[in-house]
């Protein structure tokens, strides 16, 4: 394996596991990971495979849940996102890519927790109640988005920047 693909792999574990220390709540790294492997990884069943293994491995040890199908699909639609970052590179492209992922996680999630817990009933008035529940945590989505997306995508520029071997290799043309 190249050391670049060595170390996207190695940075996406690494992400996913961190879900295991301490923290506020829904302030992770997975959307952050989440739009790095869509954007750093070029083939796609990897960018989508890869992430999703990390992520469900960290979920077996904290624990299965009614909601998980929302959750992953809020995060597969952020994998797509950083597929689009592959040809959108700018921090405001990325910076709307991570505001974007806590908007969409908020709906998708929220939504998937009116549908399956009988807290809500199956009205819109249910369907608002459970945003309006869902409201006090998108602040922290929001911010470790932004953080854990700022870390992420800025550290890697700046480890690229720094080791040759972490940049993407264009193939060569040769001229016979």
């Amino acid at each position: 394996m190249n050391p670049r693909i060595a170390t996207l792999c190695l940075l996406i574990f690494a992400l996913a596991a961190s879900r295991l220390l301490p923290h506020p709540p829904n302030f992770t790294p997975l959307a952050a990971m989440a739009l790095f492997a869509g954007a750093h990884f070029m083939d796609r069943r990897t960018a989508l495979l890869l992430p999703f293994a990390a992520l469900l491995m960290s979920d077996l040890i904290l624990g299965l849940h009614s909601t998980m199908i929302f959750v992953y699909a809020a995060f597969a639609i952020t994998v797509l996102m950083g597929m689009w970052l592959q040809k959108h590179h700018s921090a405001m492209s990325v910076l709307a890519a991570a505001l974007a992922s806590s908007v969409v996680f908020f709906l998708v999630t929220n939504f998937g927790s009116w549908l399956s817990h009988g807290m809500y009933p199956h009205t819109l008035e249910g369907l608002l109640a459970a945003y309006t529940a869902g409201i006090p945590f998108f602040r922290n989505t929001l911010l470790g988005n932004l953080f854990f997306t700022a870390l992420v995508f800025g550290g890697f520029y700046l480890a690229q920047r720094r080791f040759k071997v972490l940049r993407v290799q264009s193939p060569s043309i040769s001229v016979s």
